[in-house]
């Protein structure tokens, strides 16, 4: 049944932790605010009646003027690895959670408003987000929904004039997002440094409760050879080091697979600080994120990122290296003793690599249609990487159009291709193993379509959106997060919007501040 406002089933989880980890702050109110974005994907999720968005009390709670009914106001504290360098403390510098909302399935989501103000953590910073940033953030959670990868939800934007500064003056607004838990890897990280290791069991207790129920029935975690689980104790905690451990393990192989889910759509996040790693293998935090479009191994999308730390090749290792960081700071739970800790916490983290490599392959082996797994794969997948890299070819449009291919003729996708030399060897070799597998070219272009999506949030029409709304029209966001909803179906009449940016259009640069 659909709910008010009013009516929501609230289920706070959160404050049962207590003042260590969360802090009760007020949002700033927002002069005048006004909607400009809704989301009934989103608002389904919570049971949220879409009708709900047209009452003014909307507008007020979710731009932090008001409260929400049987809420609350928290803003969660964390540490974090910036572009590989410690910092102590950071936290929800400009987020307020407004509650714990169950679903009529059982799910449990956040309301979490982004820019409601100051709050403990903020700093230096004014607590606050500007309209840019806020649809980027939007449209782009929506757009990885659509793909299937998991990912950090939007239920609406509420916009005011207040001005607020960047590198230019812009104006103020508040994204309402929802998560099942925004906690993350610097959720662990504060409390590990800080010397304060008697508050990591009870906050891996709530994570493993809450968002990992079933672990211990389904997830039996097996101890390296020299270690004695039974003989182990930590202090503080309600379960065994066992269970710890199995926990631990499933976070690292989750991550493993969204680094895995990333690269195949050609997603690059952009800061992939530990502090923006979801303990619950989410894609979190949507800044200076970009989806690459000639095709360029070392990306960066980041135009803050000087030493290109976080481009596109380099995003698997940053996975796995943040994973380490969280591996460190639960040490404490993993075994009584240093040296035995540290050995659990290599022979975890060594799941890493062994998921990440074969779902990597398995992603790259959907996208060109093969069905078979061969040693010769690499290779394969290498040498098109490399005609790619040198024709610097349209990463999502050239994929798309290999589903065209056939067992004969000249295919489309050729013209997209400056390494026509290389592309041609490649394509003989690419036939010769679909002849191979007896591949049938039309089934394997409708599997092919399934996983090569046609539409992409784009830079430049995320920009297209921007500059439209912040001169008061807010319909393209909303033909964005439609078309971004079904990325893998032709959609007639929306060719233009899977194209790359018009030859001669000025490159759209986004850094930090985005």
């Amino acid at each position: 049944m659909p709910r008010t406002l009013e009516t929501l089933n609230h289920d706070a989880r959160l404050p049962a932790l207590g003042d260590a980890y969360s802090s009760v702050v007020l949002p700033t109110p927002l002069p005048e605010p006004r909607l400009i974005a809704f989301n009934p994907a989103a608002a389904k999720l919570i049971d949220l009646d879409p009708g709900q968005a047209l009452r003014p009390e909307f507008a007020s709670v979710m731009a932090g003027n008001a409260p929400l009914p049987g809420g609350m106001t928290r803003s969660m504290l964390y540490a974090g690895h910036q572009f590989g360098v410690f910092v102590p403390q950071l936290g929800d510098g400009r987020a307020i959670l407004i509650g714990q909302v169950r679903n009529e399935r059982g799910e449990l989501w956040e309301l979490q408003l982004k820019g409601a103000g100051k709050t403990p953590y903020s700093r230096f910073g004014d607590g606050r987000a500007v309209l840019r940033s806020t649809l980027r953030e939007y449209l782009c959670g929506e757009a990885m929904a659509g793909l299937g990868i998991p990912t950090t939800r939007a239920l609406c934007i509420v916009g005011s004039s207040e001005p607020v500064q960047r590198e230019t003056v812009e104006t103020a607004a508040v994204l309402c997002r929802m998560a099942p838990s925004h906690l993350r890897f610097g959720n662990f990280e504060v409390f590990y440094y800080r010397g304060e290791h008697d508050k990591l069991a009870p906050l891996a207790d709530h994570v493993i409760q809450n968002y990992f129920p079933d672990l211990k029935e389904s997830r039996p975690w097996a101890a390296p050879t020299g270690t004695n689980p039974v003989a182990d104790s930590v202090v503080g905690g309600t379960h065994g080091p066992d269970l710890y451990r199995a926990w631990l393990t499933e976070v690292v192989e989750r991550t493993a697979k969204l680094m895995a889910q990333w690269q195949a759509v050609g997603f690059c996040h952009g800061v992939m600080n530990s502090d923006n790693m979801s303990i619950l293998g989410l894609t979190l935090d949507y800044g200076p994120y970009g989806f690459m479009e000639p095709f360029d191994p070392h990306y960066i999308c980041n135009h803050s990122d000087e030493t290109g730390r976080y481009a596109y090749d380099q995003q698997p290792g940053v996975g796995h290296w943040n994973c380490s960081r969280l591996l460190q700071a639960t040490l404490p739970l993993l075994h009584a003793e240093p040296e035995k800790a540290i050995e659990v916490a290599y022979a975890i983290l060594e799941r890493y690599g062994q998921v990440f490599v074969p779902e990597n392959l398995a992603q790259w082996r959907a996208k060109l249609g093969l069905m078979q797994a061969r040693d010769d794969d690499p290779d394969l997948i290498n040498r098109f990487f490399t005609v790619l890299a040198n024709s610097r070819a349209d990463f999502t449009t050239v994929f798309r159009l290999l589903g065209e291919v056939r067992a004969e003729g000249v295919p489309a996708v050729r013209d997209h291709i400056l390494d026509v030399a290389g592309f041609d060897a490649w394509l003989a070799s690419y036939r010769a193993r679909l002849a191979h597998e007896r591949s049938d070219d039309d089934a394997r272009a409708a599997r092919m379509r399934q996983v090569n999506p046609k539409y992409v949030l784009r830079n430049h029409l995320a920009q297209a959106a921007i500059e439209k709304a912040q001169a008061g029209d807010y319909a393209e966001v909303e033909t964005l997060r439609a078309l971004l909803a079904r990325p893998f179906d032709e959609q007639p009449r929306m060719e233009a919007y899977a194209t790359p940016a018009p030859a001669g259009t000025h490159t759209v640069e986004v850094s930090c501040s985005s």
